[in-house]
């Protein structure tokens, strides 16, 4: 009696650590996909700066003093900013180093 209740708890941890398993590997693909995510967030933050200082340039450059365009430009850097700021506010601190074992 006691050998069968021993096969069947070792049959239960057996399904326990392929469901750990599942779950581990699920996690690493969730940790791929948000790392991808922000790596594409900072990268569109990096455009719309360049857009808007390519903008900037070009306006001062032909000498263009509009209003429209001016405020297009500083729209366009707030957009950037805000984005910025929520790829921060949403990216997890990295984790410490660790310091090397003397």
């Amino acid at each position: 009696m006691m050998r069968g209740f021993i096969i069947i708890r070792a049959s239960r941890l057996e399904q326990i650590f392929n469901q750990l398993g599942a779950i581990m590997s699920a996690l690493d693909d969730l940790k791929a996909e948000v790392a991808a995510t922000i790596s594409i967030e900072q990268s569109a933050v990096t455009l719309i700066q360049g857009i808007a200082q390519q903008l900037q340039d070009a306006l001062a450059n032909a000498g263009v003093n509009d209003p429209a365009l001016t405020d297009l430009t500083t729209q366009l850097k707030a957009n950037a900013d805000a984005l910025a700021a929520a790829v921060s506010a949403n990216t997890p601190a990295a984790p410490p180093a660790e310091e090397p074992q003397t």
